[in-house]
């Protein structure tokens, strides 16, 4: 081998690297268990709520960590940073840098977010009160009850199904002004919608933007985001989130930007003087209508509100019993008058705005006054005080200006150098913006920005009028802050309003137990390998296991240093790939092993075997990496977290089979050593089999077809298990008085007097589940809702409260509110958009394959033969599933995970195909004289050590994960052993006598000579 030294350095650099990069996951596990010592100190079991006061404290610790460098215990007490060489590392840089955990793993919360299509439609005609299109739109409502199309398809036929003699075009509709530059009045329905599908594509990820957004702002780790088909729902998963109503609160904000003029504090202070009396007027009047008993009383109440507004103001003082005796705390803009018309502690901003627009007091207002509208701005996090400003409202409550005519905003710098936005409008936007900066400029006004109900900036106009619907907004913010505000510009065209369908909080716990449970799995299927491969190849087989441990540290380094998110199914990627990285060892053992037994030197055997097993490598690596690729373009969530890791496990695998195992190797030989890859029992080990495949293949059809023929038979009559991931249906929230076992419930409820299918998993404490069936899940009437509840809370009672009524139970009673907490439903739009993908992975997968395996062997009865056996296997896998689901221990619901095992069953069924078509075809070269039968028998007797040795190894890996792994793994690793125990058998009786039954036998033999000669030249 060719420039060993470098191979060195890059191992060494690559080991390194990884160690250090992982170094950050271990510090950062150090800093979170410190987290949850103190807040276990902090808050025991015997306290109420103490689960949740837990997560509080954590939060607080870890979010102080960030931007200081303390440690949180009953008082702040500086700590050494983290010390790595020379360099030091914040918690926060820490955190950055550390392996990303899941939703499954670290637990966090998962969100399905459905933005509004109606809404949408709606604003784009401007609100039209056209009796067909409104009802057109109610019409699409109920046709989504039952439909798998997207809302606007359903608008569509609805539409055309009522509309008589009005067109999509008319005036009152579409053809308005704001579209006048894209829909005109001659146009025909049919290309309405062709704008329509692109102004709602465009809404819909204008919506996703702002989401990304905010998501990105909230502090988690990896957050994933993605659009669901073009349903226009969007998934959201926040590993580590645990504030529940804080996510809710950020996603779902219809994204609605509104141009305000605003009013200036001196117009406004006299009405806040006049709150301020009355307020002080109406304590007066408790006071004197308080008996004798409650004068004390009265008095505190009477001197709390005469200071109200003084402290929401800020100005605590003891005297003051007016506001207009109080200067607010006002903020200085430019052009003379300040936009913020008052500063106020923000933990009393609502009393603030009960107070100003309570009716009694609004009455107050002069009538030129009565629209006007209180905002705060954005709160800034490093002040205590919110800025209320005033704007001036309407009778309707529309701006004059919307952000639906903002056409670009980005980030620039204004005249000197402070940081500003630049954004452009289109020409209606040009024309009421120059009229607005116009009155601004005139009066030394202020234009407020105001997004979802939050003014984000007013700021003044000092130029004059501003035409051409260009204009720069600068101010006293940040490059940030800058950079925030372009985003929140160009964000605000066509909003839509956002509705949370589905939000699962997933505790820790969960997440403990998969890790808890993967790494044991992890672990047992380790040390079997590495016993394995020195049982089976001596010396040699240490050398492999050097590599293999090598290439696990690199496996996980190079995750965390691409900050690829790891999964449970991740975890199944990895250990599976353990598995499968052996092949690569065992390919060329077992070469050597052959040019040994030739009478070759050892040296020379070892050179040869690497050299002529490195075909059958990188094909067999490159046809399931093939198929990863796609699983990683098409899948979603876990799928991708499986895709992920699979990729990496075989691009390290490669490196250092082919690499590190061989520098070992000739370390050991030109140092002296002797290696015989092999023992005293594996010695001479499938040496003399000479089983007659082609002979028997007859026989493998019938068997097969027996089996093809009943699993589709099986899959019409007895179908599949369908999760809620592809069926829809039912999630509850439960809590109760103590900790309960999932498991326990969980057989509870899968019997089938009550729902036969339920998943149960622990959320946040040990005494809240959430409880999702499938149950009536075609059935979307209140009787069907009520029944579910019913048979829920019937199967539940032995673990209620005695006495618990069903109405009880339903609303959550008592002060720890034991019974359902929340309640929500999966659609099955969702189910039909995951559907889709994996038909398109599968397929996808096949095509590309098919296509490889022919540029590869030159014929297509070779791409056959590989193509074949994956429907044959997967018809099988399938066909078990659906004869046994109905009895089988563990659930065995077709899942995405599912779909991760159907996809590697399809990897692995090829990995085996291709290394027996690479021996065939290596054979048709070395041994032109015998006939074609005889070469293919031979191919696969020659090979069937490497197969059966692989396989076993596999399965042991797999059988390990499945004996001690997660539940929730468990119908994806029985599928995973199905296929590998299938595959094996397709490889060697479908896949090679199918090619062998469909070629001409001279043609194919000829044209893979010419192929050989091709390479070698």
């Amino acid at each position: 081998m060719q420039n060993k030294g470098i191979i060195k350095v890059f191992a060494l650099l690559f080991g390194l690297v990884s160690i250090y990069q992982l170094s950050f996951t271990f510090k950062a596990n150090q800093i979170q268990d410190d987290a949850e010592t103190v807040a276990i100190s902090k808050y025991p079991e015997t306290m109420d709520n103490y689960h949740d006061l837990r997560n509080v404290e954590e939060i607080r610790y870890l979010d102080s960590l960030k931007t200081s460098k303390v440690k949180v215990g009953d008082e702040f007490q500086p700590i050494d940073v983290y010390n790595l060489g020379v360099a030091k590392y914040t918690y926060s840089e820490v955190e950055d840098n550390a392996m990303k955990l899941g939703l499954d793993l670290k637990g966090g919360i998962n969100a399905i977010i459905q933005i509004s299509v109606k809404d949408i439609l709606k604003g784009l005609a401007n609100n039209s009160k056209d009796p067909v299109f409104n009802k057109a739109l109610d019409d699409a409502e109920e046709l989504q009850k039952d439909a798998q199309e997207s809302y606007l398809e359903s608008f569509f036929r609805a539409f055309d199904a009522i509309k008589g003699d009005t067109k999509l075009a008319s005036p009152d509709i579409f053809a308005n002004r704001d579209l006048s530059d894209e829909i005109k009045f001659d146009m025909s329905d049919d290309e309405v919608k062709s704008v329509l599908e692109r102004k709602i594509d465009e809404s819909i990820v204008s919506a996703f933007e702002v989401l990304r957004n905010r998501i990105d702002g909230f502090g988690v780790s990896s957050p994933n985001i993605q659009r669901l088909g073009n349903s226009g729902r969007i998934l959201i998963e926040l590993p580590g989130a645990r504030d529940k109503e804080r996510v809710v609160d950020i996603i779902t904000k219809t994204a609605q930007l509104q141009f305000w003029e605003t009013y200036k504090m001196e117009e406004v202070l006299g009405y806040i003087g006049q709150v301020n009396e009355m307020m002080i007027a109406e304590a007066k009047t408790v006071d004197k209508s308080g008996s004798e008993d409650e004068a004390g009383e009265a008095e505190v109440e009477k001197d709390s509100t005469s200071s109200a507004i003084d402290e929401l103001t800020g100005q605590i003082e003891a005297d003051s019993t007016n506001v207009a005796d109080v200067n607010p705390i006002g903020y200085q803009g430019r052009g003379g008058s300040p936009a913020v018309i008052g500063m106020f502690l923000s933990k009393d901003r609502e009393k603030v705005m009960n107070a100003l627009n309570d009716p009694k007091h609004r009455a107050q207002l002069p009538t030129e006054m009565r629209y006007i509208k209180f905002v705060w701005g954005i709160q800034q996090e490093d002040s205590e005080y919110s800025e209320l400003y005033a704007i001036k409202g309407n009778r309707d409550g529309v701006p004059q200006l919307s952000g639906a005519v903002i056409t670009d905003a980005r980030q620039d710098y204004d005249q000197i150098s402070r940081p500003a936005v630049s954004m452009q409008m289109n020409a209606k936007g040009a024309k009421i913006w120059e009229e607005m900066t116009k009155v601004a400029y005139e009066t030394q006004g202020y234009i407020a920005i105001v997004l979802d109900d939050i003014v984000y900036s007013a700021p003044s106009v000092s130029t004059g009028p501003i035409a051409g619907g260009r204009s720069q907004i600068s101010g006293a913010f940040s490059l940030t802050e800058a950079v925030d505000l372009a985003n929140v510009l160009r964000a605000g065209k066509l909003p839509a309003s956002a509705e949370i369908i589905q939000a699962d909080e997933v505790g820790p716990s969960l997440g403990q137990e998969a890790i808890d449970s993967g790494m044991k799995s992890f672990l047992i299927a380790l040390a079997f390998v590495l016993l394995w491969m020195i049982f089976y190849y001596g010396k040699a087989g240490i050398f492999a296991d050097i590599a293999l441990l090598l290439n696990i540290l690199l496996i996980f380094g190079v995750l965390a240093s691409l900050g690829a998110v790891l999964t449970l199914p991740g975890i199944a990627g990895i250990v599976l790939t353990i598995g499968i990285s052996v092949d690569a060892n065992v390919l060329i053992f077992e070469r050597i092993r052959e040019e040994l037994a030739k009478g070759k030197s050892q040296k020379e055997s070892i050179k040869d075997g690497f050299s002529n097993a490195l075909s059958s490598i990188l094909d067999a690596n490159i046809t399931t990496g093939l198929t990863a690729l796609i699983l990683f373009v098409f899948g979603t969530g876990p799928i991708k977290g499986f895709a992920t890791t699979l990729i990496i496990g075989i691009l390290t695998s490669l490196f250092t089979a082919i690499f590190i195992t061989r520098l070992l190797i000739d370390w050991w030989v030109n140092r002296g050593g002797k290696l015989d890859f092999s023992t005293a029992m594996t010695k001479g080990l499938f040496k003399n089999v000479n089983i007659n495949f082609l002979k028997k293949r007859k026989i493998a059809y019938v068997i097969s077809a027996v089996f093809i023929i009943v699993s589709i038979g099986s899959l019409f009559t007895n179908k599949l298990d369908q999760g809620i991931d592809f069926v829809g249906g039912r999630t509850y929230q439960v809590r109760f008085e103590q900790p309960v076992s999932t498991e326990e419930i969980t057989n509870v409820l899968n019997d089938q007097a009550v729902f036969g299918s339920a998943e149960v998993k622990t959320i946040g404490a040990a005494n809240q589940l959430k409880i999702s069936t499938k149950y009536r899940v075609e059935d979307n009437s209140t009787e069907a809702d009520e029944d579910v509840q019913s048979k829920l809370f019937e199967a539940l009672k032995p673990y209620l409260p005695s006495g618990m009524s069903y109405q009880d139970f339903l609303d959550g009673s008592g002060d720890a509110k034991i019974g359902k907490m929340l309640s929500s439903k999966v659609s099955p739009t969702i189910a039909d958009d995951i559907k889709k993908s994996s038909f398109w992975a599968v397929l996808g997968s096949l095509v590309v394959v098919f296509l490889y395996i022919l540029f590869r062997f030159k014929k297509w009865q070779f791409s056959l033969g590989a193509v074949a056996a994956v429907f044959h296997d997967v018809l099988i896998v399938l066909g078990i599933f659906s004869l046994t689901w109905k009895f089988m221990p563990f659930s065995m619901e077709i899942d995405q995970a599912f779909i991760a095992a159907i996809l590697t069953v399809i990897g692995y069924s090829l990995n085996d195909t291709v290394v027996v078509f690479d021996r065939i075809r290596e054979f048709l070269n070395e041994h032109t004289s015998w006939e074609f039968d005889k070469t293919i028998n031979a191919s696969l007797n020659s090979t069937l050590s490497r197969t059966l040795n692989t396989s076993v190894t596999t399965l042991v890996v797999l059988l390990a994960m499945f004996a001690f792994g997660a539940d929730s793994l468990r119908g994806l690793l029985f599928a995973l052993i199905v296929g590998v125990v299938v595959g094996t058998y397709s490889s060697m009786f479908i896949a090679t006598p199918l090619m062998y039954d469909t070629a001409k036998k001279g043609d194919a033999a000829e044209a893979l000579k010419k192929k050989v000669k091709e390479d070698e030249e």
